[in-house]
């Protein structure tokens, strides 16, 4: 029995090769009556003039090779009501959290198989995160030498706190309570304790989110240093 019309998917697919864009839109419509394919375009400027947009989820390309760092189009998507899952053909532990940090519900090589991508979007959909098996494997593996493990929500809610924000911005962005925010910072500091490292300031957290690749040495995100050495109280 398939899906109706109103209770699927919408799906944008971006990625500069063609014949993978093809291939992926194919893949997807034969792998899930749920998920309907809306647009499937090269470019991100495409993306955005495209008579489907906004849709549900997009599933982005992390290289479009057009020189806008996929932190802008990630907020860009964000304020839209867009969810997004990244593909790409990097599998660098480094980057896959640096893209989680910048928003991505999703993270996907391009080389995983079709119903991967499918699990991938749903989860997207209903606002829960997706990482493939061997790419948290390998984020766990790089953790185990010196920082403990973090969840995803963790990892972002470091980042934007360690790159400047406020806690009331941190939980107005990922749209939690400033509570929850709150028991998030108290946790990774807790986690960190337990590994002999100390992130109680807002610049020691800053610092180790860049050690350990939360926040990029480069412009991949845009979030300001923080300009004071203490937190603002957590209680």
């Amino acid at each position: 029995m398939s899906t109706p019309a109103r209770d699927r998917i919408r799906l944008a697919i971006v990625d500069d090769h063609r014949m993978l864009l093809g291939a992926l839109t194919q893949w997807i419509d034969g792998a899930a009556d749920d998920i309907e394919v809306s647009a499937a375009v090269s470019t991100w400027p495409d993306l955005l003039t495209h008579e489907a947009f906004p849709v549900d989820v997009v599933l982005l390309d992390l290289d479009l090779k057009d020189n806008l760092p996929v932190s802008v189009k990630l907020r860009a998507l964000k304020s839209a009501g867009v969810r997004t899952v990244l593909m790409s053909t990097y599998s660098e532990p480094g980057i896959v959290r640096e893209a989680i940090a910048a928003g991505a519900l999703g993270y996907l090589v391009k080389t995983e198989e079709a119903d991967m991508i499918v699990e991938a979007i749903r989860a997207a959909a209903v606002g829960d995160s997706f990482i493939s098996t061997e790419l948290d494997l390998a984020i766990s593996a790089e953790d185990l030498d010196s920082a403990p493990r973090l969840s995803a929500q963790e990892r972002r809610v470091m980042a934007l706190y360690g790159g400047g924000e406020p806690v009331k911005q941190v939980a107005k962005a990922l749209d939690i309570s400033e509570e929850t925010a709150k028991s998030y910072l108290k946790r990774i500091r807790e986690k960190y304790r337990l590994v002999g490292i100390d992130v109680g300031t807002k610049v020691a957290l800053r610092k180790r989110a860049i050690q350990d690749g939360l926040l990029p040495r480069d412009d991949f995100l845009t979030s300001p240093a923080p300009m004071i050495d203490d937190d603002e109280p957590l209680d």
